[in-house]
């Protein structure tokens, strides 16, 4: 199975980060469990908070998975 590219945008005024999964923005996330639960939505059902953390096929944009305020 092919995994998705996956972008997340920087944070906005409320904290919340757009994310795009396979070229569509999916929703909102406010941690990294938000980010976890839209892979296990993508078919990723394995994925926790240290996948989302690790991985490499994660673009982090406007700072990486420990920024979640402007």
């Amino acid at each position: 199975m092919a995994v998705p590219p996956v972008v997340i945008y920087p944070p906005d005024e409320d904290g919340g980060r757009r994310v795009r999964v396979d070229g569509a923005i999916v929703g909102r996330a406010f941690s990294t469990r938000d980010v976890a639960a839209f892979m296990q939505e993508a078919g990723l059902q394995e994925w926790d908070e240290m996948d989302v953390v690790r991985s490499l096929l994660i673009e982090w944009r406007g700072g990486g998975p420990d920024v979640w305020t402007r």
